[in-house]
């Protein structure tokens, strides 16, 4: 009957204890283990203790696989007392026996300011890569493959431990989600969707990623989808061009900053002719007549109106892109963001032909509505690097601006016609054959504010974006796959 060993961090003394007694009243409960270093004192009865500087280490893992022999090894990864539901680990074991799952994890609920709010989770796919992805804090592991993926995490990650090892069993079974909110936890992150999403490119947090990008890319290499430094080679005179750089903004219904951006891109300077295109999706609140305004008066400007009503940003960005007028380069410009200087538009063409690649990427700089700098400040995506970064980019969530493309390759790879992950799906299919070149100093001004797209967003809506950037890298991660056959 006994099935399962737990391993739970140690919090405070209450809080440790509350979850060990609700651990206790599952009869399937073998075991309990817990988790402190070395300065902590622990005097639970009826638990082990287990001395380990973090459950996110290759060291703990490695403990933990030589510590547990039951069919099943839990592991619970918050600090915070503990709620069950209703025979939550019989449910548990119960689905990982049913579908012989390498991994199982559930929907939950969530304590957020005293209020008790539901957590749904997604599906893990194939392509579910990012470091970040919320499996929430219960997880069961079926513990031969646990140990089986335990031999091949070094011992000398301090934080990339637990995302090798799901990487590890994936190879081997499902990673199965329970559609039912089986237990309760205390949430402390309490800030705004918009607030988050930068973490994982927070300068202070540059030792986590470099342990996550080793992890992934030996993954990669496991699976068959890891690719070598090699490109394509591009050739900049495929077909002839009125001038050398368009840079591209779609818009919809922001007059309070699409004059800004315009004024942004009309006064760059450049040693070659380049324009502006604008696609105005049918803007309302008087956008179309700041675009006209100076469409009057600087010929440059391209303003463009869809001939039809189910575009999103990448339907935009292909209507743009399709036009006679486009140049030979492709730069994007959001609606509410601006360009650092009068000197972006040049450094990132003169870097598509320094680099010889298809796609340039910048680096920004966060600032307010104001255009005053907030933190984390410059995101310069150094996680990209050119021997590595094709690689890499299946694991992070977003690639940097400004973004710009070659013309003729970008005429080749439509952009999705949806209203998030474009730029991104973009990017991966791009990366496959052809080097993506980097800016890393900041020539871009990524503008938040409260009319952000991803500023305060529901669990369900940030579900759904998470779930189709894992479906691109599903995509993207079987076609690399495919590369090799």
């Amino acid at each position: 009957m006994k099935k399962i060993t737990c391993f739970i961090p140690f919090g405070t003394q209450a809080e440790t204890l509350a979850t060990v007694l609700e651990l206790q009243k599952s009869e399937l409960v073998s075991s309990i283990i817990v988790v402190k270093n070395p300065e902590q004192t622990c005097s639970i009865e009826g638990v082990e203790v287990l001395d380990s500087v973090s459950m996110t280490s290759g060291r703990f893992i490695q403990q933990m696989a030589s510590r547990t022999n039951t069919p099943y090894t839990l592991i619970y990864t918050r600090q915070s007392s503990l709620q069950l539901g209703q025979l939550a680990l019989e449910r548990f074991v119960q689905i990982a026996d049913d579908t012989q799952s390498g991994m199982v994890y559930s929907n939950y609920l969530a304590v957020k300011n005293g209020k008790v709010e539901n957590q749904p989770v997604i599906d893990y796919q194939e392509g579910s890569l990012r470091d970040d992805f919320n499996f929430g804090s219960v997880i069961l592991y079926r513990t031969e493959l646990l140990k089986k993926a335990a031999e091949g995490i070094f011992a000398d990650f301090a934080f990339a431990g637990l995302y090798a090892l799901r990487l590890g069993v994936s190879q081997y079974a499902e990673l199965f989600r329970i559609p039912e909110f089986l237990y309760t936890e205390h949430e402390s992150d309490l800030r705004k969707s918009g607030e988050k999403i930068f973490d994982y490119v927070d300068p202070k947090n540059r030792a986590v990623q470099i342990e996550m990008e080793k992890a992934c890319t030996q993954h990669l290499k496991n699976v068959g989808a890891y690719l070598e430094p090699v490109f394509t080679p591009i050739q900049f005179d495929e077909q002839d061009f009125g001038v050398e750089a368009s840079v591209i903004i779609p818009v919809r219904n922001r007059v309070r900053t699409i004059e800004d951006a315009i004024k942004s891109v009309l006064s760059q300077k450049t040693n070659f002719k380049f324009n502006l295109i604008i696609a105005d999706n049918f803007s309302t609140d008087g956008t179309p007549e700041i675009i006209q305004k100076y469409a009057a008066t600087d010929e440059r400007l391209i303003h463009v109106i869809p001939d039809r009503t189910d575009l999103g940003i990448g339907g935009c960005w292909n209507l743009a892109v399709s036009h006679p007028k486009c140049g030979k380069f492709a730069i994007q410009l959001d609606s509410d963001d601006l360009y650092l200087d009068e000197t972006t538009v040049q450094q990132v063409v003169d870097a598509f032909y320094a680099q010889n690649c298809a796609m340039v990427v910048g680096s920004y700089q966060m600032v307010n509505f104001a255009l005053e700098e907030i933190p984390p400040g410059i995101i310069d995506h150094k996680e990209w690097t050119p021997e590595n970064g094709r690689n890499n980019a299946l694991r992070i969530n977003g690639l940097g601006a400004p973004r710009a493309f070659y013309t003729p390759v970008l005429r080749r790879i439509p952009v999705p016609n949806v209203n998030y992950g474009e730029d991104y799906a973009l990017g991966l299919a791009i990366s496959r054959r052809y080097q993506i070149g980097r800016i890393y100093n900041p020539i871009y001004l990524c503008r938040r504010w409260d009319d952000n797209s991803d500023a305060s967003l529901s669990i369900e809506v940030m579900n759904g974006h998470n779930l189709y950037k894992d479906r691109i890298r599903t995509i993207e991660l079987k076609a690399r796959k495919n590369l090799g056959k």
